[in-house]
């Protein structure tokens, strides 16, 4: 099946599926569309066992479109920068330490933790991963999804102070995600020899460098908004930033979805505010969320079609299992650290740690990660354990975080 029909057919499925979630379930909309594209998996799987080629059929059509690919080059822009144009720049300014903490130094000691975690779990099931290998999963699994985080926020009403935080996580944590998972994945393959002077450098590069050329991206863009007054033509400069912007960044190998949120931001606060209209302003809104809701059901009908290519393996499912009480620990440890950091205890009350615990969704970018995985023995492995604690963190925690924000409203 060629790229174009795949496409076709998962904005179909995206489509109907949508249908019935708003005409008889009334679901959270991304969590109906996993657990129907789960369900069809399964059915092409059944249909397999009689002798039909379901399966093949339905695995050519998700290897055609390459979930990893499409999300971390291409979806994966458009969904940030959506996401950062709501976002307040002054309620992100006055928790910029908090949030910093749990972007940088907690994601690098819930990959250490949920590294080490799977390290012994495989080892205690009789079937050893390398421990580099097993970091490689904590760096994919550490970082918080702000498709997920930023969907459900949307819906429930929670308070500024922890909604500010979970937001400007979600969206920044992913540069530093990513950089580890370069990093560790250099050791993996490559062999590389890590250095503070090497790891600094690729901080610097990585982190610094996508934020300098989001802001440098998003001045440029703000500067032009502000010189016309068309919406036709402000949505194309938008669009231009956003795919001109990241495919400037992959080339420069800067972090692409930290530009994209630096750049969001700016344009969504001072473009907003300062270069636009009131016309302008709600038809840029109106754009963005119309194609941030469009990207969102195609990427979990994909994450649910991604069922079809894994290598189920019982010693797998059963790490799995074990690996999802060892991430929410990792997660619950690291955000329970800032607790102890001077300045930072006034932000994080024990109530606020076990939201963000809670709240600490994965999604598509750790699927996505996985995937992009070179071939080897261990792949089937990490991709296995990764897919059921993703499966988890949306379905389980996913569903019932809005009513554990919606009671923590209450009380307040």
């Amino acid at each position: 099946m060629d790229a174009l029909s795949a496409a076709a057919a998962l904005i179909t499925l995206a489509a109907l599926f949508s249908w019935i979630n708003h005409k008889y379930i009334r679901q959270p909309q991304s969590i109906a569309l996993l657990l129907f594209s789960l369900a069809l998996s399964l059915a092409l799987v059944a249909l397999g066992t009689f002798g039909f080629d379901s399966r093949h059929l339905g695995r050519q059509a998700i290897e055609s479109i390459e979930l990893d690919r499409v999300l971390l080059d291409s979806m994966l822009s458009f969904l940030l920068f959506a996401g950062a144009l709501q976002v307040d720049l002054g309620e992100l300014a006055r928790r910029k330490w908090a949030i910093g903490f749990l972007a940088s130094l907690g994601v690098l000691v819930s990959a250490v933790l949920a590294g080490s975690a799977l390290w012994v779990i495989f080892g205690m099931l009789g079937h050893p991963v390398p421990f580099i290998w097993c970091l490689l999963f904590g760096a994919l699994i550490s970082p918080t999804d702000p498709i997920s985080v930023l969907a459900i926020l949307k819906k429930a009403n929670t308070e500024k102070s922890l909604a500010g935080k979970m937001a400007g996580e979600a969206l920044l944590n992913d540069g530093v995600g990513v950089m580890l998972f370069v990093l560790f994945l250099g050791i993996a393959v490559r062999g590389e020899t890590v250095t503070l002077a090497h790891v600094g450098a690729l901080f610097v590069r990585e982190v610094l460098g996508g934020a300098l050329l989001g802001l440098v991206l998003g001045y440029l863009c703000y500067r032009m908004l502000a010189s016309v007054d068309d919406y036709k033509l402000e949505i194309l400069l938008t669009l231009a930033l956003v795919m001109g912007g990241y495919a400037l960044a992959l080339a420069l190998h800067v972090s692409g979805p930290i530009s994209m949120v630096v750049a969001g931001v700016l344009v969504g606060n001072h473009g907003r505010r300062f270069a636009m209209t009131p016309t302008s302003r709600e038809r840029l809104d109106i754009f963005w969320e119309l194609l941030d809701e469009i990207l969102n059901a195609v990427l979990f009908v994909m994450i649910g079609l991604e069922l079809l290519r894994l290598q189920f393996n019982v010693t797998y499912v059963w790490a799995a299992a074990f690996a999802i009480p060892a991430v929410l620990a990792a997660r619950f440890l690291s955000v329970g650290l800032a607790a102890f950091v001077p300045g930072l205890r006034k932000d994080f009350p024990p109530y606020v740690v076990g939201i963000l615990t809670w709240g600490g969704l994965r999604g598509g970018i750790s699927v996505a990660l996985a995937l992009s995985l070179p071939s080897g023995p261990h792949r089937p492995a990490i991709i296995t354990v990764t897919y059921v604690v993703v499966l988890f963190s949306i379905l389980v925690q996913g569903l019932t975080l809005s009513r554990l924000l919606r009671r923590r409203r209450a009380q307040a």
